[in-house]
């Protein structure tokens, strides 16, 4: 039943239906994490790791800068990991060309191998779910998170953009 003077549905905006929705997300993420996280303990890597590895998979050449912007976390937190990767062979680092200051990030052939993992773990659950959920639901989740996010990150998902992502 949709509210005509505001044009929104009462039923989602119920304390109830909201909490239940926050206790989803907590569960998904869970589970969502869980599989990856197992993998991840075998190299004594954590999230943080996860995400480095997936935005420099994402986005080759990607600055430090850029990476730190994307995370949203201190110089300080990104150095510990990052420096970690780069020490174990997953990530090389060269100078930018017009500035040398510039770090360029890469995922070596290790990394892209522990990406891939890591990838086709979570891939499996992702399209099980879109499978389950048919083509509507997809477009629906997908609408809910990009709304749930921060407006100046959604242009990254843009319908027809020509995608940053390598292909695997």
């Amino acid at each position: 039943m949709t509210d005509v003077k505001s044009g929104t549905n009462p039923l989602f905006l119920r304390t109830e239906e909201i909490m239940q929705a926050i206790e989803l997300l907590f569960f998904a993420y869970r589970d969502f994490t869980g599989e990856p996280d197992e993998l991840l303990a075998e190299y004594s890597f954590g999230r943080a790791h996860h995400r480095v590895i997936h935005f420099v998979g994402r986005h080759p050449g990607i600055t430090v800068s850029e990476l730190l912007s994307i995370l949203q976390i201190t110089k300080q937190s990104l150095s510990r990991v990052l420096g970690q990767l780069v020490r174990e062979g997953f990530i090389k680092q060269t100078p930018g060309a017009v500035d040398r200051r510039q770090r360029l990030l890469e995922l070596t052939d290790k990394g892209l191998d522990l990406d891939e993992k890591l990838f086709n773990v979570q891939r499996q659950r992702i399209v099980r779910a879109y499978k389950e959920s048919g083509a509507e639901a997809v477009a629906g989740f997908r609408s809910v998170l990009m709304n749930m996010m921060e407006e100046e990150d959604r242009p990254r998902f843009v319908k027809n953009q020509k995608k940053p992502f390598r292909k695997r």
